[in-house]
């Protein structure tokens, strides 16, 4: 199949939408597909390298990274419709699912969704209060998701949601995949000692690592609260953040607030080839986010064979199994208490490393692209008949 993917955002952007992209893009790839990908640029410039268009974009300041356009150049538009695509699968809401609906239209070709995000949870950024955004959302959502053939949701929690919403469109729930033999390579004692110096941690940190973008809707401040009923009985206990975002100043003066200084470090931006390494820094990992879909860096540290433990969510429902491969958590007491737990029982510990690779590999990149294949042909398939 030719196989055309529509995102707002791309490589070298890193969060959970990008990293699905890419692992899809590179599974059909891999599975004999011919795929092309048209996205923003991270400036005025429009080009097209290695089967990827870029359209020019601007930056919105409403969300730190956020880009928009509102134009393709006529020559992608061509090149595209000249190349005769199978199917369109969108995979953002915003401004390139626009071009995805006239190009299936034009193609006369089936478009495909994958819904990422749960927007209620960043309403905030556009001045919305709670109930405000409640409303908006599924209306916006009613109108812009309309007459597709198929939308995927990553979980049950995201299916729900969208049926909530009144949508007319058939929905599959397709987990999303990863690449577990990259978090299944160990790194030497070495290198892994010189990286936890260069991050200013001591050999023998016992690190409770967290991953992901530094913004409000991940909820890193609960991570800081918590750890102050801990530092007095784990006297090498560290929390590390991986990754950058908007609340990193504002964490910093926390640290401060809180008398954790030397207790809490942060990596700044990883290089994505490089993420599979941290991981391995980690003795737990943790989070307290309650905006996920799914929860890639969940499983990416399960397959690490990281022991889990995290606010509960229902998108977890399959993917954190109590006491098997990890714990969940609604109260700081709940969070203190399984991270005593874990530390304290080696016998644990080594039941949920060991449960929480088994599982991981329940969403194998593998699995994740023949599912998605599936799905194309029947919307294929039924778009014909």
């Amino acid at each position: 199949m030719k196989i055309l993917l529509t995102t707002d955002g791309y490589a070298p952007m890193i969060n959970g939408v990008v990293t699905s992209v890419m692992n899809l893009q590179r599974v059909l790839t891999n599975r004999g597909h011919e795929v092309r990908v048209l996205t923003l640029s991270n400036d005025e410039h429009s080009s097209f390298k290695e089967g990827v268009y870029y359209l020019a974009s601007f930056r919105i300041p409403i969300y730190r990274d956020l880009h928009a356009t509102l134009h393709i150049p006529q020559v992608f538009m061509q090149d595209i419709l000249s190349w005769k695509p199978d199917i369109v699968h969108s995979q953002c809401e915003f401004f390139t699912f626009g071009f995805a609906r006239r190009i299936a239209q034009r193609s006369n070709v089936p478009l495909v969704h994958t819904y990422h995000t749960m927007y209620e949870s960043y309403a905030r950024y556009v001045k919305l209060n709670e109930r405000m955004g409640d409303m908006a959302v599924p209306h916006f959502l009613q109108r812009r998701l309309r007459n597709l053939q198929m939308i995927i949701a990553p979980t049950q929690k995201v299916a729900d949601a969208l049926k909530s919403y009144r949508l007319t469109s058939p929905i599959s729930i397709v987990p999303t995949g990863i690449d577990l033999s990259k978090f299944t390579l160990r790194e030497s004692r070495e290198n892994l000692e010189k990286r936890k110096a260069s991050l200013g941690l001591n050999p023998d940190s016992v690190i409770l690592l967290s991953v992901g973008r530094i913004a409000q809707e991940k909820n890193p401040e609960e991570l800081l609260k918590n750890m102050v009923p801990l530092v007095q009985d784990f006297p090498k206990l560290v929390l590390l953040f991986i990754g950058d975002g908007p609340q990193r100043e504002y964490l910093a003066d926390r640290i401060r607030t809180l008398n954790l200084s030397g207790r809490v470090f942060f990596s700044g931006m990883v290089n994505p080839t490089e993420i599979a390494s941290y991981y391995q820094l980690g003795t737990i990992f943790v989070s307290a986010s309650d905006s996920e879909t799914q929860g890639l860096t969940y499983i990416e540290a399960m397959a690490s064979g990281l022991p889990v433990i995290c606010r509960y969510d229902s998108c977890l429902k399959n993917v954190i199994k109590e006491g098997i491969d990890g714990f969940t958590y609604t109260k700081a007491s709940e969070y203190v208490s399984a991270i005593t737990h874990t530390l304290t029982d080696k016998e644990l510990y080594e039941s949920l490393s060991s449960q929480a690779r088994i599982l991981a590999k329940e969403y194998s990149i593998e699995r994740f692209g023949e599912e998605i294949e599936r799905i194309y042909l029947q919307c294929i398939d039924t778009y014909k008949a």
